[in-house]
């Protein structure tokens, strides 16, 4: 996308609220962005933020400059659509695939959009976790896909999509929720509800455990499900905790179903990346990457 990569940091910090948050995601130093932001404000002679006690606000200035960003920013991308349409990229067969908290909580939007601005592209679309997502990519049934995990073959070419916040959640109003912070120990008093073997989730949880010196076979695992869904679902009608995509309780969150317990020490972030066979770079392949890039967080 052809724009002024300050106003992608300036958005970017503008949607996390976050300075560290918005340089994990842009794959930039907190520094960068920073210096970034001081830019923009000084070409724009305007306060874009204000700081209020360990967190940031926009000022009415920074309102407004997301409002007209977000405009910018989707008139770039239709710029993009008409300017593909001229290399007759916009038509053909694309076979996608996600792992299933991508597939659950941020693809379904994209490919709607996809569609609409595509509607010569047909696309089929399969849904599992990771480990049988990459061996249906190394097996050629599927062209592109978005995935969670770190595992890596070197048949397939990655690519960073998004950063993505792992965090322990339990249902609100309930014993466990009233603890706002606990220890890596008192985890393992918690009966946790947590993904099968093969989710790139569950890989990434357990790394960032052992990291803090806690062996996952010590967790107190009450049952292991398939899909974020039906682990908010057990959550609701138990005493449990676990671990998900923020993406994923974030309506959960807002209407107070459930409620995030802090770990002292741990912070859990993942990145969401392409995968694509090595060599496998078709014309419809780039064009679904740069446009899930271009439209992801915009609203």
């Amino acid at each position: 996308m052809i724009f002024d990569f300050r106003l992608k940091v300036f958005y970017t910090v503008a949607q996390r609220l976050s300075f560290t948050k918005a340089a994990a995601e842009l794959f930039i130093t907190q520094p960068a962005v920073t210096k970034h932001i001081k830019e923009l404000e000084h070409q724009l002679n305007v306060q874009l933020f204000m700081r209020n006690g360990n967190s940031i606000v926009l000022t009415t200035a920074g309102k407004i400059l997301t409002q007209y960003a977000e405009k910018i920013f989707q008139t770039y991308t239709e710029l993009e659509t008409e300017l593909a349409q001229l290399n007759n990229m916009e038509a053909g067969t694309l076979h996608i695939g996600a792992s299933t908290t991508v597939a659950q909580t941020i693809l379904p939007k994209l490919l709607a959009l996809f569609k609409k601005t595509y509607p010569a592209v047909h696309f089929t679309f399969t849904q599992a976790n990771t480990d049988v997502i990459t061996q249906q990519v190394l097996a050629e049934k599927i062209d592109i896909a978005i995935v969670e995990g770190a595992a890596h073959y070197p048949q397939i070419a990655y690519a960073p999509f998004a950063k993505d916040e792992i965090v322990l959640v339990t249902k609100a109003n309930n014993q466990l929720s009233k603890k706002a912070e606990i220890t890596p120990k008192q985890l393992l008093n918690i009966p946790l509800v947590l993904r099968e073997a093969g989710s790139g989730t569950l890989d990434v949880i357990f790394n960032a455990l052992a990291n803090i010196g806690i062996n996952p076979k010590n967790l107190q695992i009450e049952i292991q499900l398939e899909s974020s869904i039906a682990i908010k679902q057990y959550l609701l009608y138990s005493e449990t905790a676990t671990f998900l995509s923020i993406q994923s309780v974030i309506s959960e969150l807002k209407y107070n179903e459930l409620t995030i317990i802090d770990i002292k020490g741990l912070d859990i972030f993942r990145t969401f990346q392409f995968i694509q066979l090595q060599g496998k770079n078709t014309k419809l392949i780039e064009l679904f990457k740069r446009f899930c890039l271009a439209n992801y967080n915009l609203k």
